[in-house]
């Protein structure tokens, strides 16, 4: 199992990179709508959706949504003098709410959970909430400033990706060693108020260090601090989320894609509520 996932980790890192690195918007567009796809795909099975046909078709309409938002926003109007387009302004927003839904929904869980866990359907939509919402958050942190930089866009990716991979080895390790206080055992057994903690201190210390690279205005730092605790936060929000799932389908993995890793849900699922979240953030007070 080890073997596989270090094999699997050592093909697919480079590839997301480069992806991200050297991909032109179009391209990089399409790339990332085929990952949604496939977590589409994996999603559809977490809402009980068993035939492949119809898991197929879900994830045929999730990566046509992201088809026609391109078509819909061309790549030089996702921002026009310096604002986001009103309808990825609105995805965001209503992914925002989502989130805050999905907290709400994990604390009660598995009390006040009937309406939604017995349908199909209404677990279908819930995916599209956060897989949509995912690929809008991602194109649009790209984008930011394509023209006059290229690679500002990257910066922004790789600090949400930074922050949130902080936060997963910090809640590990914390965890591990002294975690004692179960977050939600109802949702993820292994989950700790003290893993929490952990990931959080960890994910401040690459907060701190990009305020500092970047210097921020001293009277703003505080800004990134909460915009950042908070994605973090969310961050976590977003793997209780799809556990939450997963345990309601009677699965241990969202899918087989990825050997030694299971799906590919399992391995963005965190990513889901943390772009979204602070590409809205950013967008509202810091781009």
């Amino acid at each position: 199992m080890l073997k596989q996932r270090i094999i699997t980790a050592l093909i697919l890192a480079p590839l997301a990179i480069l992806a991200i690195l050297f991909l032109p918007l179009l391209g990089f567009e399409l790339f990332i709508a085929v990952v949604v796809g496939l977590g589409a795909y994996e999603w559809a099975n977490m809402s009980g959706v068993l035939p492949r046909v119809q898991k197929a078709i879900y994830a045929g309409f999730i990566f046509s949504g992201c088809l026609f938002l391109t078509y819909w926003v061309p790549t030089e109007l996702i921002w026009f003098q310096g604002a986001l387009n009103e309808i990825y302004q609105y995805i965001l927003g209503v992914a925002a709410i989502w989130w805050a839904v999905s907290l709400l929904m994990i604390l009660a869980y598995p009390r006040f959970s009937s309406f939604w866990r017995n349908s199909k359907m209404i677990r279908s939509l819930f995916g599209v909430l956060t897989l949509i919402p995912t690929w809008v958050a991602v194109v649009s942190l790209r984008s930011h400033m394509y023209e006059i930089d290229p690679f500002y866009g990257v910066s922004l990716i790789f600090y949400v990706l930074g922050i949130v991979w902080a936060a997963d080895i910090g809640a590990f390790f914390v965890g591990v060693k002294f975690g004692r206080h179960k977050l939600r055992p109802n949702v993820s057994p292994g989950k700790t108020l003290e893993g929490l903690l952990g990931g959080v201190a960890a994910s401040t210390a690459i907060i701190a260090f990009a305020a500092t690279h970047y210097q921020v205005d001293p009277t703003r730092i505080w800004l990134h601090v909460l915009i950042g605790g908070l994605t973090v936060g969310v961050s976590a929000l977003g793997d209780l989320n799809e556990s939450m799932f997963k345990r309601c389908a009677g699965i241990k993995d969202s899918g087989k894609i990825l050997p030694g890793h299971g799906g590919i849900l399992d391995r963005i699922d965190s990513l889901t509520a943390a772009f979204p979240v602070f590409a809205y953030c950013y967008v509202l007070w810091m781009a």
